[in-house]
């Protein structure tokens, strides 16, 4: 009977402090505070990530071109730009790829971080994926995951079946995927098509 009664009035206090404001401050707080060290441990590895990258030869439009597939889950590439952001000595790719009925497609863009203004664009981008948030609205959602060691951000706009994802291969490669008509599992899916560990 004891044991009974200290578990009722556990709940008790439990259900109590769940809605209580002081408590959910005190929960923001502690996320705050996680989030701070998380962006002060990426920028303090991020230092010596910029060095090492400025000091890499960023890939050619050749190299990223023939990077692309010519279709991918069914879907044929109907456009591709490589160098849309050479002025700036930045190397880059994105190619868009659609079902033949045009009802569903697939857009891909990837921004190589080696060169000295490749590392310094991408560094970021890069702070971004070092804070962990969630939120949600009827209309769209948007979260960090890790997937595969990787951190990304996923969104889901569900009013319009429209997904995206960002994320960062390997600290040097942003890769932006968007898929119209289709969820965040099925963008994943076409993610791993494109075999970006090949970059």
């Amino acid at each position: 009977m004891k044991n009974l009664l200290l578990i009722f009035i556990s709940l008790l206090i439990f259900s109590a402090c769940k809605d209580n404001p002081v408590v959910k401050k005190a929960k923001e707080a502690k996320d705050n505070v996680v989030n701070t060290n998380n962006i002060i441990k990426e920028s303090t590895k991020m230092q010596d990530d910029i060095k090492k990258l400025s000091e890499t030869t960023p890939l050619t439009n050749d190299e990223m071109k023939s990077w692309l597939p010519e279709d991918v889950d069914g879907m044929k590439r109907t456009a591709f730009k490589t160098g849309a952001m050479g002025m700036m000595n930045i190397a880059s790719v994105e190619a868009t790829y659609a079902t033949e009925e045009k009802d569903k497609s697939f857009k891909i863009e990837v921004i190589d971080g080696a060169g000295e203004m490749g590392a310094m664009s991408t560094a970021g981008l890069r702070m971004a994926f070092s804070t962990d948030f969630e939120e949600e609205d009827e209309f769209k959602s948007r979260k960090t995951v890790t997937k595969n060691e990787v951190k990304a951000i996923e969104e889901y706009d569900k009013r319009r079946n429209k997904a995206v994802i960002q994320l960062m291969h390997d600290n040097r490669f942003y890769v932006k995927a968007t898929g119209e008509n289709m969820d965040i599992d099925t963008l994943w899916g076409l993610i791993d098509e494109m075999d970006v560990e090949n970059l």
